[in-house]
């Protein structure tokens, strides 16, 4: 006796299932269903759309950069090189600070600030990265409501998967797509105070380091380099309650600049006061980075800072090449588990060990 499923299973109508197999592909149940062809935006398509300012290309073209698959790199890359003769007409300002010191209120009222005198706005902001599961929350758009739904902001949270100095590995990157698609200020926020914030100060036109006052001793809670590469120190939350003891950091930081060495006798960085939530010193912090940006342009200094910094971005983009060249060497990855055993038995040293891995490539 025949199987009636058996028997109708082929018929149309009669399939039952959430989806069907048909030329080894899913397919929906909904019979008004076609698969689309996913558009992809040739290299002109997506300058031309940056270029006119449209965000939503500009997302796109970001995040061909940040992805880890070689072929959308290399067509970010594409992208990037087609637009490197829009970029450079921006005002870079790198902005970081200590744990609790209010970088996304900070940044909300600077930057609405910023607006109202009819720029247009770019946040790169910086997540941290878990190291175990290597993903990011993202939550600058939620904790910056105004600028996010500004229409000439762009803000853009990226992870930071690992990268030292508060960055991540593609945002200089991420930076120049910005200034070719029309925005005349780039905030970047970094992760926060490190040992390693010389990428963000080398790839800005002022670094802006926000502190807190009353939290123990000031000068103990900060490495002494980021105070050096500092162009501006600006205490936050200096409320009215607050008032008296954000005075006395701002004298105790004043003494502190004046004893450390700095890269040229030209920059003199200033300590200021300011509350984000009272919107209070937020115009002067403003002005002050607007005189600076003259002064340094008026001196040539402005243009003698950028080269550098492009030849020390060549150096860092060489060094991470090299390393994820060498991790993704076919013969490397065939060896270096056996190595790692041999170093933990103590069978080799970890230094002999680097060296014949090396030898590889």
């Amino acid at each position: 006796m025949e199987n009636p499923d058996q028997n109708n299973k082929n018929k149309p109508g009669k399939d039952t299932s959430s989806s069907s197999q048909k030329d080894g592909l899913e397919t929906s149940i909904n019979p008004r269903y076609r698969r689309q062809k996913r558009y992809s935006p040739d290299i002109e398509e997506y300058v031309e759309g940056i270029s006119s300012g449209n965000r939503t290309m500009l997302s796109q073209a970001i995040t061909l950069i940040e992805n880890s698959n070689p072929d959308h790199r290399e067509s970010g890359q594409k992208i990037l090189e087609e637009c490197m003769g829009a970029t450079g007409n921006s005002l870079r300002i790198g902005i970081t600070g200590v744990p609790g010191v209010g970088k996304s209120t900070f940044i909300e009222s600077f930057g609405t600030h910023i607006l109202e005198e009819g720029h247009r706005l770019a946040v790169l902001a910086v997540d941290p990265s878990s190291s175990r599961s290597k993903g990011s929350i993202l939550g600058d758009k939620t904790r910056m409501q105004t600028l996010a739904n500004h229409p000439d902001t762009f803000i853009r949270p990226s992870p930071a998967s690992g990268a030292l100095g508060g960055v991540a590995h593609t945002t200089r990157e991420s930076m120049l797509l910005c200034e070719a698609a029309g925005f005349d200020i780039i905030l970047i926020e970094t992760i926060g105070v490190g040992q390693s914030e010389t990428a963000v100060h080398s790839m800005v036109d002022f670094f802006l380091l926000l502190m807190l006052a009353g939290a123990g001793d000031e000068l103990q809670g900060i490495k002494r380099g980021i105070m050096e590469m500092a162009d501006l120190i600006a205490i936050n939350k200096s409320d009215q309650e607050n008032i008296h003891a954000a005075k006395k950091a701002r004298i105790e930081y004043e003494n502190a600049l004046s004893i450390l060495a700095r890269d040229s006798p030209a920059r003199k960085p200033s300590v200021l006061t300011c509350s984000a939530t009272e919107g209070t010193g937020i115009s002067e912090i403003w002005n002050k980075i607007k005189r600076s940006a003259e002064q340094s342009k008026e001196s040539s200094r402005f243009s003698a800072r950028r080269s550098e910094q492009a030849s020390w971005w060549m150096h860092e983009t060489l060094n991470r090449q090299l390393k994820d060249r060498f991790y993704n060497h076919p013969e490397v990855r065939n060896k270096i588990k056996d190595f790692e055993r041999k170093v933990k038995r103590g069978e080799v040293s970890p230094f002999r060990a680097a060296e014949e891995l090396l030898k590889i490539i």
